[in-house]
């Protein structure tokens, strides 16, 4: 295998290459988007079910083409 080989995953719809067969903490994802993702959001994994995993920021992430990660604010306040 080549050290070069990448794979694609998506953090809210935007595509990012990162090595393949490699993990991720939750802070290294963070920083793919520029400028890095905020402690104001916090990031899930996308998975098949009706509950998507906070992703937190020491949590290591195995890596597989495809997937998906998207934020949402830290707090919300229903019906403001």
């Amino acid at each position: 295998m080549q050290q070069n080989e990448r794979i694609s995953i998506f953090i809210d719809n935007v595509e990012y290459k990162v090595p393949k067969n490699q993990s991720a903490t939750g802070r290294e994802l963070r920083g793919l988007r520029n400028p890095p993702i905020g402690t104001d959001l916090d990031l899930f994994q996308e998975v098949p079910g009706p509950d998507d995993p906070k992703i937190e920021m020491q949590q290591e992430v195995p890596l597989v083409d495809g997937m998906r990660f998207y934020t949402a604010p830290t707090t919300i306040n229903p019906g403001a």
